[in-house]
C-alpha cells in the first residue's frame, strides 16, 4: 500500500499553494496507474486511439480523423502533445505538422475525461470507452453543431480500429445548475440522475487531458460550504481558474435522485440483473444513510487526502464492494452478501477456479484473489461460477430465486422510500407504477402463466439430449402427468432421476421449455408417451409451431403497452395434442368414408373431432400463458374465453390454429380456424346478437357482448326452436355457424331475419305445411299442420298477424308514445327437392285481400286470472262465450256452435282470427310471437272440442 502523509488544508487559517498542488499531484498519480491498467487491456490499435483522441480534439487537420471544417472548435487547455503522440499522428498522415499556439488563447475543449469501468478490475474486453468531452459555455450552436459532429467522425473512426467510443458533450457551467443532456452515458436514465451520475464520475473517470476538476482541492469536511471554499481559492489566486474545471459538489443529494436511480437499475436488471444488482444495492445504501450520505466518491477523495494511495483498494469497483459488504454485514444479511459476492466475480469475470492462460497473473486477477480471499469459497464454488455459459435448468432456478428476490426487494425498498420521503423528483408515480408492472411481468407467477427463469443468468440452456414422458398419477389421488428429464432414460430409469420440470399437460412443460432455451434446434428428445396418442411426427411438429408463434428472443415492451392492462398480441390454439379423435378406427386400421365432413358432426354418427384445445397466448406485456380445454365443452368454453380477451382499442391478436393428431389433422384445424375467424368477425361488426354453433346433436348459443360473451348449451332442435322463440331484447341477430343446422329448413330461414318484419316461411308437404315464423325482434315460432289449399292455408294466419299489427300499434303508440311502429308482413316458400330436401327459399306475394273471400270471425280476449291461470273470452261472429257464463266448458259451447254454423257439421279445423293481450302486458313490449304462441294453444283448445262435439 502507498502512503503519504494526511494532508488536511484549513481554508481560515491559509492555504501554501505548494499544498494544493500536491494533492493535485496525488490524484494524477492515482489517475496515471488507472489510465496505464486501461491501455494495457487494450489491443494495440485500441490503444492507438486512447492516445490520439486528446490531440485529435485539440487539432483541426484535413486528413487527420475528426475534421470537420477549420472553423470547428478545437483546442484542449493546457495540452502539450509528447513526441510519442506526435510521432502516431504523423504516422496516419505524414503532412501533419503540430504548431504550438503563441501566447495563452482561451479554448474551446477544457477537459477530456474517460469514465465507466475502463481501468478498473472490472474492465472487460468489450468495454466501451465513454468520453466526456467539458467545453466552454459561451460555444454558438453552429459551433456545438459542428464539434458534435467532429465528435461524430471520431466514434466512427475509432471503429475502424476496434473500439467502442461514446463521445458526450459537456457544458460545466450548465451541469453545475442541473442543466444537462440526457444522455451523458449509455447507462444514463435521462434527467433525473444528476448528483448520483456525479458521483459515479468522480469516483470512475480517468482524467485524459485538459483543466482537472477543481472538485479534488475541496477537502471532504469543506464539501458543505463548496461554493465559498472555490471562491476563496480561486479569488485568492491559490489556484488558476484556466487550469481547473467546477461539475459541482456532493454535500446533499436529493432523495428523488435514489428513485430515479433505482427505477432505472430495475429496468435493466429484469434483463441483466448481474449488472443491476451491485448499482441497485448501492442506491439502496445512499438512501438508507440519507439525509446524510457518505458516497463512495467522498470515501475516494477522503483516501486519496488521506495518503491512502493503493490503486488497488481505490479501485471503483473494489471501493463499491467494500462499502456494500459493510453495510450487509452490519444489518447481518448474508445471504444478500454471498449474492453481491457472485455478481462481482461474474462481473469480473476472472476465472480463478483455472490457471491463467498466461505464465504471469494479470493485476485484474491479483486484485480479485485478494479481494475473494476472505469469502472463504472452496474450489467447487469458483468452478460453478467460471461454468456459468453451460449452466443449466437446476442451477439457474437457484440464482434466479435469489436474483429476483433481489430486484423485488429493490422496488419494495424505493417505493416505501418514496412514500417516506414524499420525494419530489422527475419520477412520478406513473413511472413507478410502469416500472411495477415491469416487474410483475417478468417475475409474478400467476395461474397459466409460463415462468421466465433466465434473465440474464445463462448464455445458452439448451440441454443436448432430453426425455419427455407421460407418468401415471398412481397413489394418493395424484393425476397423471407430464415430464421432461436430462438425458436419454428408460421408464425403469425414471424413477432414479428427478425430473427438470413436471406439468399437468404437455404443452405446458412445452411452452416452458421453448420460453427458457431448454429445448432448440439442436436438442435430442427421446418420447415415452405414457397413455397418450403423442408421437414423435406430432411431437416435432409442437416443437416448430411453439418456434414459429413464439419467436424468441421477444420484443422489448414498449412503454404505451404498460400504461393499458395486458391484452393478448398472439395466440397459437393447438387442437386434440395427443389425443386421436378415431382412435378406435385407427386401432383396427379402418379409414372411414363419409359425406358428412364437417369436424363438428363427422359422419352419420355426428362424432365431434374437437376433444381437446391448447392455447398459448403471448400478451402485450410478453407474458407466456398456457390454457388447456377438454371435456363436452372445450371448444366453446375456449371460444368463449378467447373472445372475452380481445381488446376493444387495440388490434385483434394474430391467430394461428394447428393439430397434428393422426386422423383429419387439417380439416380439424381449418375447421376451427373458421369458427373462431367468424365468431371474432361477428363480434368486431359491432352487430352483438347471438351466434350459433352445432357440435354433434348439441346446439351452442353465444351472446355476443363484447367483454362478456356468455355461451349456453341447448340439447336438441327441439329445445333451440323453443329457446329462439323467447322474447329478445335487441332485433335478435342471429349469425348462423356455417355448418349449424345443416340439412334443416332453419339453416336457410333464420340468416333471413330482419328488424322490424314479420317473415313467414312455409313448406308445403304431402297434406301437411310446416309454418315458421320470425318475429319483428326475430323471435322464432314454428308448427306442423295439415291443410288443403295453399291460400286456405296462408289467409287464416295473414288476417291474425294484421289483426295483431293493428292492435301493438295502437298499444305501443297510446303507452309509449312513439307513433306507429307497423312492422311489414312477408312471405316465403321454402321449396324442396324430390327428396323432400330443402334447396332455396323463395319470396312470395302475400295472399288475397280479406275482403274477396269471407271467414268466420272467432275473437278472444284473454285476461289474467287467479294464480297463474288466465281467463279467456271468445267472440263468434260478435257473439260472447265467457266463462262466466260456461265455466269450464267454455271451448265446447264455442265448438258446438261453430259446428251449427258449417254445413253438414264438417270438422275441419277453427282458426283465431285476432288475439287481445293488452291486459297481459307485463312491463314489456308484447312481440308478435306472443300472440302466437296464445293462438297455438287457444285453437289446440278449440280444435280439440271441435273433434270430441
Amino acid at each position: 500500500m502507498t502512503l503519504s502523509p494526511e494532508i488536511r488544508p484549513d481554508i481560515d487559517d491559509g492555504i501554501d499553494r505548494k499544498v494544493l498542488a500536491q494533492l493535485r499531484q496525488r490524484f494524477l498519480k492515482v489517475n496515471a496507474a488507472r489510465l496505464h491498467r486501461a491501455s494495457e487491456a487494450l489491443s494495440t490499435r485500441q490503444q492507438l486511439v486512447l492516445k490520439l483522441l486528446p490531440l485529435l480534439l485539440d487539432v483541426n487537420h484535413p486528413l487527420l480523423p475528426g475534421y470537420v471544417s477549420a472553423s470547428t472548435p478545437a483546442g484542449l487547455s493546457n495540452f502539450v502533445p509528447d513526441d510519442e503522440i506526435l510521432a502516431e499522428a504523423q504516422r496516419l498522415t505524414r503532412s501533419f505538422s503540430y504548431k504550438p499556439r503563441r501566447g495563452n488563447p482561451p479554448l474551446p475543449i477544457h477537459g477530456l475525461f474517460l469514465m465507466g469501468s475502463l481501468g478498473t478490475v472490472a474492465q472487460a474486453e468489450q468495454s466501451d470507452l465513454d468520453l466526456w468531452v467539458c467545453h466552454a459555455s459561451d460555444l454558438s450552436e453552429r459551433e456545438l453543431a459542428e464539434l458534435r459532429r467532429k465528435c461524430e467522425l471520431l466514434e466512427q473512426w475509432a471503429a475502424t480500429q476496434g473500439a467502442e467510443v461514446h463521445c458526450f458533450l459537456v457544458d460545466p457551467q450548465h451541469y453545475t445548475q442541473g442543466a444537462r443532456e440526457a444522455r451523458l452515458t449509455s447507462d444514463d436514465c435521462g434527467t433525473s440522475q444528476h448528483y448520483l451520475l456525479l458521483d459515479e464520475f468522480y469516483r470512475t473517470a480517468i482524467w485524459l487531458g485538459g483543466r482537472t476538476p477543481l472538485w479534488w482541492l475541496v477537502p471532504v469536511y469543506e464539501e458543505n460550504r463548496y461554493a465559498e471554499y472555490c471562491q476563496t481559492l480561486l479569488s485568492k489566486r491559490f489556484i488558476r481558474a484556466e487550469d481547473v474545471l467546477d461539475l459541482g459538489h456532493l454535500a446533499r443529494i436529493p432523495p428523488g435522485e435514489f428513485i430515479g436511480a433505482g427505477m432505472w437499475q430495475l429496468f435493466k436488471g429484469i434483463e441483466s440483473p448481474y449488472k443491476s444488482v451491485l448499482k441497485l444495492l448501492l442506491t439502496e445504501v445512499y438512501a438508507s444513510e440519507h439525509p446524510q450520505v457518505s458516497c463512495l466518491s467522498l470515501r475516494y477523495k477522503q483516501a486519496i487526502y488521506a495518503g491512502r494511495l493503493d490503486v488497488e483498494e481505490l479501485d471503483p469497483y473494489v471501493m463499491l464492494y467494500r462499502r456494500l459488504e459493510e453495510y450487509l454485514k452490519e444489518r447481518g444479511e448474508t445471504e444478500r452478501l454471498e449474492l453481491i459476492r457472485r455478481c462481482l466475480y461474474l462481473k469480473v469475470g476472472k476465472k480463478l477456479s483455472r490457471p491463467p492462460r498466461q505464465s504471469h497473473k494479470s493485476w485484474q486477477r491479483k486484485v480479485m484473489e485478494r479481494v475473494s480471499a476472505p469469502w472463504k469459497w472452496d474450489s467447487r464454488a469458483f468452478a460453478q461460477l467460471d461454468s456459468r455459459s453451460q449452466w443449466k435448468v437446476r442451477q439457474v432456478l437457484l440464482e434466479r430465486r435469489a436474483l429476483v428476490n433481489e430486484l423485488t426487494h429493490s422496488y419494495r425498498f424505493l417505493s416505501q422510500f418514496a412514500r417516506l420521503q414524499h420525494a419530489a423528483s422527475g419520477i412520478n408515480p406513473r413511472d413507478m407504477g410502469i416500472l411495477g408492472r415491469r416487474l410483475y411481468a417478468a417475475f409474478e407467477r400467476k395461474a397459466g402463466k409460463v415462468e421466465f427463469i433466465n434473465p440474464g443468468i445463462a448464455p445458452d440452456m439448451a440441454e443436448d439430449i432430453l426425455t419427455l414422458a407421460q407418468l401415471p398419477g398412481g397413489e394418493a389421488g395424484k393425476p397423471p402427468f407430464w415430464a421432461l428429464y436430462s438425458g436419454n432414460l428408460s421408464l425403469q430409469e425414471m424413477a432414479d432421476f428427478a425430473p427438470l420440470r413436471r406439468a399437468r399437460d404437455l404443452m405446458e412443460l412445452l411452452a416452458w421449455s421453448h420460453r427458457n432455451g431448454v429445448i432448440d434446434a439442436t436438442t435430442r428428445l427421446s418420447l415415452q408417451p405414457g397413455a397418450s396418442d403423442l408421437s414423435e411426427f406430432e411431437l416435432q411438429n409442437l416443437l416448430g409451431c411453439l418456434q414459429q408463434a413464439i419467436a424468441l428472443p421477444l420484443n422489448e415492451v414498449p412503454e404505451s403497452a404498460l400504461l393499458r392492462n395486458a391484452v393478448p398480441s398472439q395466440v397459437l390454439l393447438l387442437v386434440n395434442v395427443g389425443v386421436d379423435p378415431l382412435r378406435q378406427h385407427s386401432q383396427m386400421n379402418v379409414h372411414m368414408t363419409t359425406e358428412r365432413t364437417d369436424s363438428l358432426g363427422y359422419s352419420g354418427v355426428r362424432d365431434n373431432l374437437v376433444l381437446t384445445l391448447d392455447q398459448i397466448t403471448l400478451n402485450s406485456w410478453n407474458e407466456l400463458l398456457v390454457s388447456r380445454y377438454s371435456g363436452p365443452h372445450a371448444l366453446l368454453d375456449c371460444l368463449r374465453e378467447f373472445l372475452n380477451t380481445l381488446p376493444t382499442d387495440a388490434p385483434p391478436p394474430r391467430l394461428l390454429v394447428r393439430c397434428f393428431c393422426r386422423n383429419r389433422a387439417t380439416a380439424i384445424a381449418q375447421r376451427v380456424e373458421d369458427l373462431f375467424r367468424d365468431a371474432h368477425a361477428q363480434l368486431a361488426s359491432g352487430k352483438g346478437g347471438r351466434y350459433l354453433l352445432q357440435v354433434r346433436q348439441h346446439f351452442h348459443l353465444l351472446h355476443l357482448i363484447p367483454g362478456s360473451v356468455s355461451h349456453r348449451v341447448i340439447e336438441g332442435l327441439s329445445a333451440l326452436v323453443d329457446h329462439l322463440g323467447d322474447t329478445q331484447d335487441e332485433s335478435g341477430f342471429l349469425q348462423l355457424d356455417r355448418h349449424a343446422l345443416e340439412g334443416d329448413d332453419l339453416a336457410m330461414i333464420l340468416p333471413l331475419g330482419r328488424a322490424n318484419t314479420v317473415q313467414v316461411f312455409y313448406r308445403l308437404d304431402e297434406g301437411s305445411a310446416e309454418i315458421t315464423i320470425l318475429d319483428e325482434r326475430n323471435a322464432l315460432w314454428r308448427r306442423r299442420q295439415e291443410y288443403d289449399t295453399e291460400e286456405g292455408l296462408l289467409l287464416p294466419l295473414q288476417r291474425f298477424l294484421q289483426s295483431v299489427q293493428y292492435r301493438r300499434n295502437a298499444v305501443i303508440s297510446l303507452l309509449e308514445a312513439q307513433g306507429p311502429v307497423g312492422a311489414d308482413i312477408l312471405f316465403y316458400e321454402v321449396v324442396t327437392n324430390g327428396h323432400q330436401r330443402a334447396q332455396r327459399i323463395e319470396r312470395r306475394n302475400a295472399p288475397q285481400p280479406l275482403e274477396a273471400l269471407p271467414f268466420y270471425n272467432v275473437q278472444a280476449i284473454v285476461e289474467p286470472g287467479e294464480g297463474q291461470r288466465a281467463r279467456t273470452t271468445l267472440f263468434c261472429n260478435h257473439r260472447e262465450f265467457s266463462e262466466l257464463e260456461f265455466g269450464n266448458e267454455l271451448f265446447q259451447a264455442v265448438a258446438r256452435h261453430i259446428l251449427d254454423r258449417r254445413r253438414g257439421q264438417e270438422r275441419y279445423p277453427c282458426y283465431i282470427t285476432d288475439l287481445d293481450l293488452s291486459a297481459m302486458r307485463e312491463g314489456g313490449g308484447l312481440q308478435t310471437v306472443h300472440f302466437l304462441r296464445y293462438k297455438q294453444s287457444l285453437e289446440q283448445a278449440l280444435n280439440r272440442a271441435l273433434a270430441e262435439a
